[in-house]
């Protein structure tokens, strides 16, 4: 399997998502409440559509998963298959704010090895294939995250969903040193520790694996690191599909 031209098949197709995306916001979402209370509009339907297809198309022989879909969520043996989530941070999206991102991660032996996240109304396209070859497209020019230099700093500059810390985070943050905690919503936030400009993100078990999977690639394939609370490594392809804690670190701290 070549990671390298299966994700690179792919960041034209993410570009094309993310101006679907932002075309149909612009022109009026419809939106419904699922059955789970959580939001979603005819835009998470229509890229989920057009990324899902062109995955098929590129990996016929690799099931997905994706959050807007029932397809594979109750098949409890899967070691290699695809986690989509066409657009995390639902809220923002159908907000007109700028924090929502289109992902894909590739897991292959129940670990994200491939990554694309298009934060689309922040013009910052994200993608990675395997260790040390992370990537951001921004301003019509790519850059290696993998080769960016470690910088370390005083205040330690962390991410977190909530401007409320609870308390088994605040731990994390005393014990790491960490000052700082900025609020920011979607998968953006492990591109942005990916990046160096934070330097890690911490959240109690919540949300899916569809979630972080791409995030989860990208980061690490940049360098940092991506564990539970107790320093495990987080696999895919759970039971329920939820998340464990996390901890991610930019290389910046390691």
């Amino acid at each position: 399997m070549n990671l390298k031209n299966i994700v690179e098949n792919l960041i034209e197709n993410f570009l094309a998502a993310g101006d679907l995306a932002l075309k149909l916001r612009e022109k009026g979402l419809i939106k419904k409440i699922k059955s789970d209370n959580t939001p979603v509009s005819n835009g998470d339907l229509e890229v989920n559509k057009l990324i899902s297809n062109k995955i098929s198309e590129i990996t016929p022989d690799l099931p997905i998963i994706s959050e807007e879909t029932s397809e594979n969520k109750d098949n409890l043996n899967l070691k290699d298959f695809w986690l989509i989530d066409p657009i995390d941070g639902t809220y923002d999206y159908i907000n007109n704010l700028e924090e929502f991102t289109i992902n894909a991660g590739l897991i292959i032996n129940n670990k994200p090895v491939a990554g694309l996240i298009n934060a689309p109304a922040k013009k910052r396209m994200f993608y990675s294939y395997e260790k040390d070859n992370a990537f951001e497209f921004s301003k019509g020019r790519t850059i290696n995250l993998s080769n960016m230099k470690s910088k370390k700093s005083e205040s330690l500059k962390f991410i977190s969903y909530s401007n409320k810390v609870k308390p088994e985070i605040q731990k994390i943050y005393d014990d790491l040193g960490v000052k700082d905690n900025i609020r920011m919503k979607s998968s953006l936030k492990f591109c942005v520790v990916a990046t160096g400009e934070y330097d890690g993100y911490v959240a109690e078990p919540r949300a899916y694996e569809w979630d972080i999977a791409a995030g989860h690639a990208i980061l690490e394939n940049a360098g940092g690191t991506v564990t539970d609370f107790d320093g495990n490594e987080i696999l895919y392809g759970k039971k329920d599909l939820k998340n464990p804690s996390l901890i991610s670190k930019s290389k910046n701290i390691l």
